[in-house]
């Protein structure tokens, strides 16, 4: 056993660069965008390091010790490309970590089983090695220490060549996007700037104004908003799916739905704000943190503002942007699940209370967000089987059963507002947008859920639908006449919603601009962008997409060549 035991100390020596440079390995192969010295780079560069730290002392085992957080951030890379099959731990991923709550979490990590395990495996061991050694004082000769010097001399000498060379490439070199660790370390620092300007922002926001003003109809209207999250246009029966999953909604009169509708990001903590800001992708970037959403825009004019929400707080802008409401209501705040249904007793109770001034509501629900089962009551359950929400590609059949499940309800919920604010007898509109899609293993690529660091066509082609009351559709028909004519316009929901409710609501600003609403004779079709990782509003052919996504565009009757 001793004899064994005093390699240890050398095994751990030569062993701990190598299990640290897998992610490096892996990117390499993942990251299309690589140049081949940036690819080399990659590797040689941290193996070097990793190398001479490793022998720069006869304690190992402390070495070891020292470097778990970057063990940490191995096992969080080799998570994330197992989970989406390519791309480095994106500033948003870290910001999902912080506005996530833990039973979204709590879901999520549940089907990761495979990929924890494994990372556990890798590094998992030189932690009990490192643990071990420090306690019974073992330690490397300084012969073995000079040998893993010298191989990390030569291996940083060459990633420092290839270092130089990549920045001599066509598409020229980022290290701090390209270089693993120090892109994910840039990328914690980005997280953690963003972090603070959310905090500040009521301050950073505070005088902002939209100067707006309303022409108020003869009886008060009621507007509402309704923020879905996660649901993907094409399983829509609206949109030509084959499965009935909007039979109440292909009933309603005066109902349009939209049918080339992409959004300009796949987060909710981006997408969100967006849709409830006059701000695109063309100036998201930091001016997010410096205005005003549009329950502020509709206060101004008069209306009467509420916020409903069947969401968590988790202290985003979104929460910010809620907060503006005359009323504010989370479902959640009594610590319970909620389905989302419950949100049109609560807006009925709002409109019922608010008779004498127009009324703003905005309705943010929970719709297909993963675990699907969870987000619908059991008389729901049309398509079946829908019980094994393991993330498997053999499950593919229950969660799409599930996921289409989950329209159907978001179906009967939409209709119920839509009675809700029919009964009330006052000119009504509702708009409803989703923030963004979902991946469901739809092609080889085996992608699942959303938020990755590069989107998918699934994950971008959303729903969007305008619904009139009789009484508004009387008193605006021009309105209802433009949605309609509009109705199969290429459209980003990132861009239009703003302007669009702006239009519903009667209401001008120097911040209205009368060509992205959808209910106005002068709407003008978007240029496509995408809010990267970084908040530059890039082309779609910058975003990660790739030819399956430009495919099914196309399939889709989006314009890919303005895309390309």
């Amino acid at each position: 056993m001793k004899n064994i035991s005093k390699y240890i100390p050398v095994a751990l020596m030569w062993a701990l660069p190598l299990l640290l440079i897998v992610p490096n390995v892996i990117l390499d192969v993942t990251e299309q965008y690589y140049s081949i010295a940036a690819r080399i780079a990659n590797v040689a560069l941290p193996l070097g390091v990793y190398l001479l730290l490793a022998s720069w002392s006869r304690h190992v085992g402390r070495t070891a010790l020292f470097m778990i957080p970057v063990m940490v951030l191995c096992a969080f890379q080799i998570v994330l490309l197992y989970l989406y099959g390519e791309s480095i731990i994106a500033i948003d991923m870290f910001l999902n970590v912080v506005t996530t709550n833990y039973h979204e979490a709590s879901e999520l990590l549940g089907n990761l089983g495979v990929a924890i395990a494994v990372v556990c495996l890798l590094y998992l061991p030189p932690v009990v090695a490192g643990i071990v050694l420090c306690v019974k004082k073992r330690y490397t000769g300084r012969q073995e220490r000079r040998r893993a010097f010298h191989a990390g001399l030569v291996s940083a000498g060459v990633g420092l060549v290839a270092f130089a060379a990549a920045f001599l490439m066509p598409h020229g070199y980022n290290p701090l996007r390209e270089l693993f660790p120090v892109n994910v370390g840039y990328n914690m620092g980005m997280a953690a700037y963003r972090t603070a300007l959310t905090k500040e922002y009521k301050a950073s926001s505070a005088d902002f104004r939209f100067m707006a003003h309303a022409d108020m109809d003869s009886v008060p209207p009621v507007i509402v908003l309704v923020i879905g999250e996660t649901s993907r246009a094409d399983n829509w029966q609206l949109n030509g799916y084959g499965r009935e999953t909007n039979p109440r909604l292909s009933e309603r009169e005066n109902l349009i739905f939209f049918s080339r509708v992409l959004s300009e990001s796949n987060t909710t903590h981006k997408s969100v704000p967006l849709l409830m800001s006059h701000l695109s992708a063309t100036h998201f970037g930091d001016s997010i943190y410096n205005v005003k959403s549009v329950i502020s825009a509709f206060g101004e004019a008069g209306y009467r503002t509420a916020w409903i929400s069947n969401q968590q707080h988790n202290g985003s802008l979104i929460d910010f942007f809620g907060e503006e409401a005359d009323c504010v209501r989370f479902l959640t705040d009594d610590g319970l699940p909620h389905h989302d249904m419950e949100i049109c007793g609560a807006l009925g109770h709002i409109v019922s209370e608010n008779t004498e001034k127009p009324l703003f509501a905005v309705l943010h629900t929970y719709g297909s967000h993963f675990n699907y089962t969870e987000r619908y009551p059991a008389e729901y359950s049309r398509f079946k089987p829908d019980g094994d929400m393991q993330a498997k590609r053999e499950n593919r059949r229950q969660l799409i059963n599930a996921y289409d499940n989950t329209i159907l309800y978001i179906d009967a919920m939409l209709d119920s507002i839509a009675e809700v604010l029919e009964s009330s007898g006052r000119p009504a509109a509702m708009l409803y947008l989703t923030d963004h899609g979902e991946d469901i293993f739809d092609d080889a690529r085996e992608r699942f859920l959303h938020a990755s660091p590069t989107p998918t066509y699934w994950q971008l082609h959303v729903p969007m639908i305008l619904w009139l009351s009789d009484g508004y559709a009387a008193e605006h028909p021009d309105r209802l006449a433009s949605a309609r004519e509009y109705a199969g316009s290429e459209v980003s929901s990132s861009r239009s919603a703003f302007h669009t409710l702006m239009s519903l609501g009667g209401i001008s600003s120097p911040f209205y601009d009368v060509s992205a609403a959808l209910t106005e004779e002068g709407y003008r079709e978007p240029s496509r962008l995408y809010v990267n990782d970084y908040n530059e509003g890039v082309p779609l052919t910058r975003a990660g997409l790739r030819k399956p996504d430009f495919e099914k565009l196309a399939s889709s009757g989006f314009s890919v060549a303005s895309a390309r």
